[in-house]
């Protein structure tokens, strides 16, 4: 099973394939994404990097601190969307908000 990256203060610069080629050194990257606004498409300055178990470990040892176009990285391993608490991937509302809205 791969684990999940996340990242902080990327570069709005910074395109998909120069993280391939800085996490790939690590292990076998499954897949990046820079999350990006829905109105302006300009980078939000984080985003993920799916990877292998020890290249994850690699990588946030590696990675981290270290300067990064005119940032600097701060890779960690992601949590579980269903670990945070009131997340956006929670997307349940309670019964009683329901008779508010209709």
């Amino acid at each position: 099973m791969n684990t999940k990256i996340h990242f902080d203060n990327l570069p709005a610069t910074v395109t998909e394939k120069e993280l391939l080629e800085l996490f790939s050194a690590h292990g076998d990257v499954v897949d990046i994404h820079i999350v990006v606004d829905r109105a302006g498409h300009e980078s939000r300055s984080y985003g993920f990097v799916m990877i292998t178990p020890e290249g994850a470990r690699a990588a946030i040892q590696s990675i981290g601190g270290r300067a990064f176009g005119t940032g600097t990285l701060v890779p960690s391993e992601a949590w579980p969307s269903e670990e945070v608490a009131g997340s956006k991937n929670d997307r349940t509302i309670p019964r009683r908000m329901m008779s508010r809205l209709y």
